[in-house]
Formats: structure tokens, sequence, C-alpha cells
């Protein structure tokens, strides 16, 4: 429905994620195996984030969470349904983020859709 939209610097607005269709009551599943690191509600939604193998974190929302912080869940796994939320999307969706060392990434590029940008990699 709404494609990710990264801001110019990252305290600007911007898009920071995929939003897909999905309707409310609709099962979420795990885009991959990993850790759940948080599962519950946040600024009025319910989210749940995974952190996987090598430090990529996915976030879902609004989503009800069936998993707990701490379970490991594997690809496929159903992590909870959508609920039904106003305001981000005209219809219901699902926001699916990526996140890599606090920046946000495509979350596309999980399933090879995702626009590829190539940035200087700079010394940490």
């Amino acid at each position: 429905m709404r494609r990710f939209a990264p801001p110019a610097q990252v305290w600007l607005p911007g898009h920071r994620g995929v939003d897909l269709a999905a309707r409310p009551g609709q099962a979420v599943r795990a885009a991959g195996a990993g850790v759940v690191g948080y599962a519950g509600p946040l600024a009025g939604r319910g989210v749940v984030m995974i952190v996987h193998p090598g430090g990529l974190r996915t976030t879902y929302l609004p989503v009800h969470a069936s998993v707990r912080r701490g379970q490991t869940v594997e690809f496929g796994d159903v992590i909870g349904h959508v609920e039904t939320s106003a305001g981000h999307c005209p219809a219901s969706c699902l926001h699916w983020g990526l996140i890599d060392e606090g920046r946000y990434l495509d979350a596309l590029l999980l399933i090879g859709l995702g626009q590829v940008r190539l940035l200087p990699r700079w010394p940490r």
C-alpha cells in the first residue's frame, strides 16, 4: 500500500517501513528465525519486534501479539494478528519494518523486492 521512504536525515519525518494490505484479525508471521525482543503496546498500538541472527530486527504493527519477549520463533511462525488501527493507513494494513544497527532499511529487501542504495561505509 505504501513503500519505504526514508527521510534525508534521521531526525526528519519519513516512512520507515512498508505498509502491506492486511485485514483486522489476519495472522502475522515472522519474516525469519529469531528471538522476540518486544511484544506489547507502544504508543497506542500493538508492536512485535524480532531480533534475528546477525543483529537485524524486524518490526510489525499494529499487531496483537501471541508471542512474548524472549520467545524463540522460526520463519513463518504466527506472532500475532493484525489489530484494527485508525490513522496510519487509509485502510487496514500491516506496517513492516527492518532495522540494522539503528538504521532503517527497506523491509522488502528481505524478499528481494526492495530498492538497493549504495552508501559509503564510514569507519566506526
